[in-house]
């Protein structure tokens, strides 16, 4: 088992962060119970030693983020990692290498696991055991700690083996590029406008119950962000559809729908009927997707052999190269803002893809 140092005072690591160019990191945090997800522990790899350090803690902590945020970061699937880590500092780590999205350009999974990563480079076979542990509770049990060490302490070593080999094959600014994409703040920033996409069963409303449906998603995303609770806690799914479906105009109509929670309207049904009401007033002119024509479908089809083709000449999955969803947003909203006609991808499918179009 990795040795490691707990660490409860953050701002001592000031010094040794210091020293270091590169730092493998990872986090442990809890997400059941609230909006943000909660940072309750972070592993830090140097070449010499692994800290589990403790951001629950009352201690300082600034001149310990100041440092870490300032190294560059190797971490595997770093998005959830970067998410949680803005929304704790409100800052990013100055760069990012995920050894994730390096495995794929090698021709691993594009969804490559860190311990089947691990056991493919090394042989070494990971204890995977806590992977549903209360990382809220202190003291953190030792079991806990050492799984966590163990997380990090692999990730330098495969960043050295991972870049050697991306080097030999011309694709190692390929990796740094969609590695940078990660530290986009647009991925992790709240949009209250957006919050009727994640509404499911919305999407083939039209007109006032549209509306509705948008004004009841954004009042339950500004009360989850208010509260820091799920939204599904505020008021589930279904009955946000109810109400946007059927329009109630009183405390009563309101009171009978189907599913409608006896305390959710006494607690904040005056405002559920406003929000309704207001919804009137709204022009909205959305329409349901259409299904795809069938010219689009065989648009598609051209477009994955183009991306299946030029994976092959790499050797790399066509996942990695360009999705399905990434080619099927291209042809039915004409983004030509998507990363396929960007970076490296621009000279191996872009242009390709453009000619298509």
């Amino acid at each position: 088992m990795p040795h490691y140092q707990l660490v409860d005072q953050p701002d001592t690591l000031e010094p040794v962060l210091l020293r270091q160019e590169h730092l493998g990191v990872d986090t442990e945090f809890m997400r059941e119970k609230t909006y943000f997800a909660q940072l309750c522990l972070l592993q830090i790899a140097t070449p010499g030693e692994i800290y589990c350090v403790d951001p629950l803690t009352e201690s300082s902590q600034q001149s310990f983020w100041q440092q870490l945020l300032a190294r560059d970061w190797v971490v595997h699937s770093a998005r959830q990692d970067i998410e949680v880590v803005y929304q704790t500092a409100g800052a990013m780590p100055t760069s990012l290498f995920d050894t994730q999205i390096a495995a794929g350009l090698l021709g691993y999974p594009a969804q490559m696991g860190y311990a089947g990563l691990v056991n493919d480079l090394f042989g070494i076979e990971m204890d995977k055991s806590h992977t549903r542990a209360d990382w809220t509770k202190r003291p953190l049990r030792e079991a806990y700690l050492q799984y966590a060490a163990e997380d990090v302490e692999h990730l330098l070593p495969a960043f050295d083996t991972l870049s050697e080999q991306l080097d030999r094959k011309g694709r190692l600014e390929w990796a740094r590029e969609d590695s940078s994409a990660l530290l986009d703040a647009r991925l992790y920033e709240v949009d209250g406008a957006q919050a009727i996409e994640r509404l499911k069963g919305a999407r083939n409303f039209r007109g006032r119950r549209r509306a509705a449906a948008a004004r009841l998603a954004a009042w339950r995303e500004s009360e989850a962000i208010k509260r820091d609770r799920p939204r599904q806690w505020i008021a589930r799914d279904n009955v946000l559809l109810e109400i946007a479906y059927h329009l109630p105009g009183s405390r009563k109509e309101l009171e009978e729908l189907d599913g409608m929670p006896p305390k959710l309207a006494s607690r904040v049904g005056k405002r559920l009927l406003e929000e309704v009401a207001a919804s009137a007033r709204d022009e909205n002119n959305y329409k349901p997707p259409r299904p795809p024509s069938e010219s689009q479908k065989g648009l598609l089809k051209e477009m994955q052999a183009e991306v299946s083709q030029a994976a092959d000449e790499l050797g790399i999955n066509a996942e990695t190269v360009g999705s399905k969803r990434e080619l099927s947003a291209i042809i039915i909203s004409g983004n030509r803002e998507s990363r396929l006609f960007s970076g490296w991808r621009k000279d191996v499918i872009g242009d390709a893809l453009q000619r298509l179009l």
